[in-house]
C-alpha cells in the first residue's frame, strides 16, 4: 500500500552537535572506525536496532541524551576529532589523481550499475557485483578521481532471507525510507525535486534524483515512485532484479538512458562511461543520439566518437546468467529509437545480437556493450579467458587469444574489510 501522505521528522540537534548530520549522511564513515565509533558512542543500543543507520539514530534518538552529548567532554573531544579528521579528507588537493594527473582537470568518469553495496543500511545491492561497485566508488573516492556513479534507488531492494518455523527458507521485502537513509534529494534552483524525463510505448515517466555521497563521489539513484506516473511505473524502481523481462528492459532502459539524461540535467558531461555488467548498456545509445543531434552527426560517426569513451566489465561466465530480450520486446520500446537514430530495424537488433545477420536471435545486453565499449574486460584471468570463448562468435575469424576482453582481477576496498 502507498502512504497517502508523508511527514518528515528532522532531529532538534543542538548547533555544537550539528557536524554529525553532515557526517552520517557521508558514507566515508563506513570505512573510518573512528567515525563508527563516535555514533555508537551516541547508544550503543539505538545503533544495532537502527541497522547502523547513523541518519535513523540521530531521528530517534532521546532528546536528553542530545542535550547530555553535548556537556560530555570526552565525546565533544571525539567529535572534534573525527570531524577534522573527514576535512582533511574531503579537502585534501594531494590525492594520488592530483599528483599523477596534473593535466585531467575537466575529466568526469562515470561509473554506472545495477547495483550499489555501500553499507547493511542501504539495501540496494544483492551479493558481488554490488559489492564491488560499493569498494569501487570508495577506492575511487581514496584516489581522488572524478569518479560520479549512477544507480537505481529500489524502494524495497533485494529480499532478506530468513527461516519459517517449519525450516522451508522465505523471502521478506522491507521497504527502503529514503528520508531516513543517508540520502540527499537533488533539487533545482526553485527548490522542486530534479526530475528526469524517459518516453516509454505511450507516454512519458518521470523519475527523481537522489545523491548517495560516498566521501569525494556521487552517486545518483534514481527513483520513479512518484504522484506522477503510473502506477505500474511507480513500481518500476521496487526490487532489485525482480519481475519479468518486461521489467527489466524497462528497468536497463531507466538506467542507462535516464541516467545519461539525469546526469546532463546536473551539468555533468562525462568524457568515459563504465558499463558494470550489462545492465546499462542502453547508455551507448543515448550518448551516440545526443552526439548525432548536437554535432549532426551520422551514427557511424557517432559511434565511432562515443565507443572511444566507453569502458565495459564483464561479470557472469555462462550465457544463463545474461539478459537475453526476445525481439519484440525490443521492437516494443525502441521502434521509435532507432528510427531516431537511422537505422533499420535489422540494423538495430544487430548491435544486440551474436550473429547480428540471425533473424531471430534474441537482443543480449552483454553483447550490445561489448560492440559499443573501447575497452571491455573479465574479473580474473580465468574468467578473461572463458568470456573470450562465450563471445568469440562477435569477432569471427579472430583468433580465441585476440578476443578484445582483458582481465582485470576484482579488488577490494581494504579499509571497508579490516577490522578495527
Amino acid at each position: 500500500m502507498r502512504p497517502s501522505h508523508t511527514f518528515r521528522v528532522i532531529p532538534c540537534l543542538p548547533p555544537r552537535l550539528e557536524r554529525l548530520r553532515e557526517l552520517a549522511h557521508n558514507l566515508w564513515w563506513t570505512w573510518n572506525h573512528e567515525a563508527i565509533e563516535l555514533f555508537r558512542r551516541l547508544d550503543r543500543d539505538l545503533w544495532e536496532t537502527a541497522g547502523h543507520n547513523p541518519v535513523l539514530m540521530l531521528g530517534t534518538i532521546r532528546q536528553e541524551r542530545l542535550e547530555q552529548l553535548v556537556d560530555d567532554d570526552g565525546f565533544m573531544a571525539h567529535l572534534d576529532r573525527v570531524y577534522a579528521e573527514f576535512e582533511r579528507y574531503v579537502k585534501s588537493k594531494s590525492t594520488w589523481y592530483a599528483k599523477t594527473q596534473a593535466g585531467g582537470d575537466g575529466a568526469v568518469i562515470a561509473y554506472f550499475s545495477a547495483e550499489f553495496g555501500l553499507t547493511e543500511s542501504l539495501g540496494i545491492y544483492a551479493g558481488g557485483l554490488g559489492i564491488l561497485a560499493g569498494d569501487h566508488l570508495k577506492s575511487a573516492s581514496d584516489l581522488g578521481l572524478p569518479l560520479v556513479a549512477v544507480g537505481l534507488l529500489y524502494q524495497q531492494g533485494y529480499f532478506h532471507q530468513y527461516l519459517n518455523p517449519d525450516g522451508w527458507q522465505q523471502e521478506l521485502y522491507p521497504d527502503n525510507d529514503f528520508y531516513n537513509l543517508p540520502l540527499s534529494l537533488e533539487r533545482q534552483l526553485s527548490g522542486a525535486p530534479l526530475t528526469v524525463q524517459v518516453e516509454y510505448p505511450g507516454r512519458t515517466i518521470q523519475a527523481q534524483v537522489w545523491r548517495a555521497q560516498v566521501g569525494r563521489v556521487p552517486l545518483y539513484l534514481l527513483d520513479t515512485n512518484i504522484d506522477d506516473n503510473r502506477p505500474e511505473d511507480r513500481d518500476l524502481t521496487d526490487q532489485l532484479y525482480g519481475g519479468d523481462d518486461d521489467m527489466r528492459i524497462r528497468q536497463e532502459i531507466l538506467l542507462g538512458v535516464g541516467g545519461i539524461r539525469a546526469l546532463a540535467l546536473l551539468g555533468i558531461r562525462p568524457n568515459v562511461c563504465h558499463m558494470n555488467e550489462g545492465h546499462s548498456a542502453f547508455l551507448a545509445l543515448e550518448r551516440i543520439r545526443l552526439l548525432m543531434a548536437e554535432c549532426r552527426l551520422s551514427f557511424q560517426e557517432a559511434r565511432e566518437v562515443a565507443t572511444a569513451g566507453h569502458v565495459f566489465t564483464t561479470h557472469t561466465p555462462v550465457p544463463a546468467g545474461i539478459d537475453w530480450f526476445h525481439p519484440e520486446l525490443v521492437d516494443h520500446y525502441f521502434s521509435q529509437y532507432y528510427q531516431g537514430l537511422g537505422l533499420s530495424r535489422h540494423e538495430f537488433l544487430g548491435l544486440g545480437r551474436l550473429n547480428p545477420n540471425d533473424p531471430n536471435g534474441y537482443f543480449c545486453m552483454a553483447v550490445l556493450a561489448l560492440r559499443l565499449a573501447n575497452r571491455s574486460n573479465g574479473v580474473s584471468r580465468l574468467h578473461a579467458r572463458v568470456s573470450r570463448e562465450m563471445w568469440q562468435e562477435i569477432w569471427p575469424g579472430l583468433p580465441l587469444a585476440e578476443v578484445p576482453i582483458l582481465p582485470i582481477t576484482n579488488g577490494i576496498h581494504p579499509r571497508s574489510w579490516i577490522s578495527h
